[in-house]
């Protein structure tokens, strides 16, 4: 057998490749890495409009983030996504003052007790039942095919959870993180959310937001470390096919010519993979048809003033959602630019720029009194249509693990079988598993090329 460094190829530049390349690259393996697009950051990228620096939409993390923090420091750059020294989220209602999320010094589960108790847009029965089926949702074992077949709002229903309980507390927090309404979201997804973010360690679901843009935080340093890894990056270099055939090594085809590995980490949403992957690989092509997608729209709203006094809120009892401050992120000198991130959007996807002011204009002044005598200076809206598949009941059986049918060809994404939802942490997760899967398979000797030479 050759003793020469395995060959690994990545396809896709978002999260999980940039984390499945760099975990190859430091293990010694020869890395290509194949993005059609001009750029690395995947889901994640900055662009320009109307003289921003603006995000294609909000993404924020946690203390329990610990892969996602794993990279930033891996980049260098995890002092540019500070994270919250303790939980506080102010929760926004019209015609009331603000709620807080958020946690005492007290030992979880008991740390958020005393805020849930005061919170103030739920009545005081309503937030005892909510403490209590929050108890048992920690309970419950999301790994079970019993707990993924279920909604959540089915199983909340049955706790005699009402909907203004799952309006204003429930939606709030499972929407932004599963990308779905409470009451059609994945009952083991929100109740891993629940369980690592909140019941678990008193600081887990601290929050951490960048403090510039995207392109800052994830491209421009990726680019960096995986240069100085030593890996080859081919940007705007589209994979029309993975050549898998049994018993040797797989191969990649791009406009004609063949690009020959040892081993190929798929790292591109599910769409595309379900394209581009032979059958050999034994991945359920109707399976990954059937995780769907679901949208984020993204407002971009510049005030001539300060508005919102706080970092972030969220929103109950309104069509905002959550809402972000990124005036300094975005380089705006005077007044104040707000990001607000509405998950789960169907309703407002195609909406035209003058119909969703509308709607989104008002709905600030109903939350915020300043931004009643503010003049909006610039308001425009960013869609991704495919932000991420659709986190409903009985997504746990669509998602494939990190290793295939074929010995040389690997999964990554957000979409594969990570156990979270799919966010930042869940991509990064799964572009260190695909990795580390691949480097086991070459250092056990199933370096399929050598082999076969």
């Amino acid at each position: 057998m050759s003793d020469r460094a395995p060959r690994v190829a990545v396809v896709g530049g978002g999260l999980a490749g940039i984390a499945a390349a760099l975990r190859c690259a430091d293990a010694g393996a020869q890395v290509s890495l194949f993005e059609a697009r001009p750029r690395l950051g995947g889901a994640t990228w900055s662009t320009r409009q109307e003289g921003l620096a603006v995000d294609n939409g909000q993404h924020v993390f946690l203390r329990c983030c610990s892969a996602y923090r794993g990279l930033l420091a891996r980049l260098g750059v995890e002092a540019l996504a500070p994270i919250q020294r303790r939980l506080a989220i102010p929760v926004l209602a019209p015609g009331a003052r603000a709620a807080w999320i958020r946690r005492s010094a007290l030992p979880a589960p008991a740390h958020l007790a005393g805020s849930l108790l005061r919170f103030r847009h739920l009545g005081l029965r309503e937030r005892v039942r909510v403490a209590r089926t929050a108890r048992r949702l920690g309970r419950l074992d999301p790994a079970d095919p019993a707990t993924d077949a279920q909604s959540l709002g089915a199983w909340l229903a049955a706790q005699g959870e009402g909907p203004a309980a799952i309006d204003a507390f429930w939606d709030l927090l499972v929407r932004p993180t599963v990308n779905a309404p409470a009451r059609e979201a994945s009952l083991a997804l929100a109740a891993f959310v629940f369980q690592e973010g909140l019941l678990g360690r008193a600081d887990a679901g601290d929050v951490g937001v960048s403090s510039v843009p995207l392109d800052r935080l994830h491209a421009e340093p990726a680019a960096v470390a995986l240069a100085r890894a030593g890996v080859e990056v081919r940007l705007r270099t589209r994979i029309d096919a993975v050549e898998a055939p049994a018993g040797a090594a797989p191969a990649l085809r791009a406009g004609g010519a063949q690009l020959d590995a040892d081993a190929v980490i798929v790292a591109t949403e599910h769409e595309p993979a379900a394209r581009i992957l032979p059958a050999s690989c034994g991945v359920d092509r109707d399976a990954l048809a059937r995780l769907g997608r679901a949208p984020i729209v993204n407002l971009h709203v510049v005030f001539d003033r300060a508005v919102l006094p706080w970092p972030f809120a969220a929103a109950v009892g309104s069509p905002l959602q959550w809402i972000f401050d990124r005036t300094r992120a975005a380089g705006l000198e005077a007044g104040q630019y707000l990001a607000v991130s509405l998950s789960s959007a169907d309703e407002w996807v195609g909406r035209s720029r003058e119909e969703l002011a509308k709607v989104f204009v008002p709905a600030f002044g109903a939350l915020l009194p300043a931004a009643r005598e503010a003049r909006v200076l610039h308001f425009f809206a960013t869609v991704e249509r495919a932000a991420t598949f659709a986190q409903l009941p009985g997504t746990a059986r669509l998602r494939p693990g990190a290793e295939t049918a074929h010995a040389g060809v690997f999964l990554a994404g957000a979409w594969t079988a990570t156990g979270w939802p799919a966010t930042m942490e869940g991509a990064v997760r799964s572009g260190l598993a695909a990795a580390d899967a691949a480097l086991r398979r070459a250092r056990s000797g199933a370096r399929l090329a050598a082999e076969a030479a």
